[in-house]
């Protein structure tokens, strides 16, 4: 392995340590300790859509054009890990939302700059990207790992592991491979920017459709991102972050499974499976406990892979496959834009709203929540779009993707 090589699987490993050393666990932190209701809760997790709205922009007209890759990221952690820390020392929900959207606004544009330095560096992205990439996940799986062993999940220590976590990797991109501004020179439009040719695909029926279901899946997807550590932390898991670890160890899993899928059933089918997944895993939430259903809480961990690879990993190939060269960057913006934008912010907001209705105060001044009643909500929402994808989404023509196709689309 090239000493380049290593210095990439590093920054993919430090890039997803930092992410999942608070974000996971946070929720518990929200709520226990800092006493935060649902809807504020779900206002903290949306500050990460919110900057996934802004960040391609930024990462379009600055990182692209005046500044190399590998300097802009170095910046954006330093800073970002002073925010981070500060955060974590606020309590109050008037200062803390404020200054978490700021620390996002710095964490979102690196996830970008990770990826376009790997491909500025690797000789061919099919075969290389994915050994890459899967340092990310391992990254992610060891911060979880630390987090529920050393048992600080309701506590700010996270926050302050991720943001010593974000200096060092700031110190360490500065040694990163020099990665210069692509489009250095070239006049900046807001067409470009705003990703506006991908708009023609809309032309398609089938693709709005597509869209239209993403965007209004994700809403019911945040149920889980939110509050999943907070209600198996509730309902008396211990380790409750190590545990959800399971998680991206099954999408690696999954992810060698969805060639073999794919060639087999199509995209359409895939994704129909994706989205029973989401409603069948709520179903287990719903329904399971600590006690003798306490292999519904494991068989919902699990079943992440199939969840997010059967649905987003296929139709970040659909996209790939609908859109033209010329557009196909575009396009995939598009995508994140609307889902890990727009239904993020909008998911993460309604899922707070929802387990604040449903909270329940003790007669000690003990919060808990009626989490089966709030796990049915996304699961029939899930249930609802599987409907509309049924009948809807006719993709021409069915994808059939080779492994190293799928396997560049490794997630964290």
């Amino acid at each position: 392995m090239t000493a380049t090589r290593v210095k990439l699987s590093v920054m993919m490993f430090l890039e997803y340590f930092v992410y999942g050393a608070w974000y996971v666990t946070a929720s518990t932190y929200f709520i226990e300790t800092l006493k935060f209701n649902g809807g504020q809760a779900g206002l903290a997790y949306g500050s990460m859509g919110i900057a996934a709205m802004i960040s391609p922009f930024f990462v379009g007209m600055v990182a692209d054009r005046f500044f190399s890759s590998e300097r802009v990221m170095a910046v954006l952690l330093i800073i970002g890990a002073v925010v981070l820390y500060y955060v974590s020392t606020i309590t109050t929900f008037s200062s803390f939302y404020p200054l978490l959207i700021i620390y996002a606004l710095t964490f979102m544009p690196t996830l970008a700059l990770a990826n376009s330095i790997s491909f500025d560096h690797i000789e061919n992205p099919a075969r290389d990207f994915p050994k890459i990439r899967v340092l990310g996940t391992i990254g992610w799986i060891v911060a979880g790992v630390l987090v529920g062993t050393l048992g600080i999940e309701s506590t700010a220590i996270p926050m302050k592991i991720a943001a010593a976590g974000s200096l060092v990797f700031g110190l360490f991109a500065l040694t990163l491979p020099h990665t210069p501004p692509h489009a250095a020179g070239q006049r900046l439009r807001v067409r470009d920017v705003l990703g506006l040719d991908a708009l023609s695909l809309f032309k398609d029926k089938s693709f709005t459709v597509f869209v239209v279901g993403s965007f209004l899946l994700v809403i019911p997807l945040q149920f889980y991102y939110t509050f999943t550590n907070a209600f198996l932390n509730e309902s008396g898991m211990t380790q409750a972050a190590t545990k959800m670890t399971l998680g991206q160890a099954s999408e690696l899993g999954f992810m060698l499974l969805l060639p073999w899928f794919l060639t087999r059933l199509g995209i359409k089918r895939i994704m129909l499976l994706g989205m029973a997944a989401w409603a069948v895993r709520y179903l287990f939430f719903a329904y399971g406990n600590t006690g003798p259903n306490l292999w519904m809480l494991y068989a919902g961990i699990l079943i992440h892979g199939m969840c997010y690879d059967f649905f987003f990993v296929s139709g970040q190939i659909y996209v790939d496959e609908q859109a033209t060269l010329k557009i196909r960057a575009a396009a995939q913006g598009l995508i994140a834009f609307v889902t890990l934008g727009i239904g993020n912010v909008i998911g993460s907001w309604l899922s707070g709203l929802v387990v604040q209705a449903y909270q329940i105060t003790g007669p000690n001044g003990a919060i808990t929540h009626d989490w089966r009643s709030i796990w049915l909500i996304p699961a029939v929402g899930s249930a609802v779009i599987f409907v509309i994808f049924l009948f809807w989404f006719k993709p021409k023509p069915d994808v059939k993707s080779p492994l190293d196709e799928v396997g560049m689309r490794i997630a964290a």
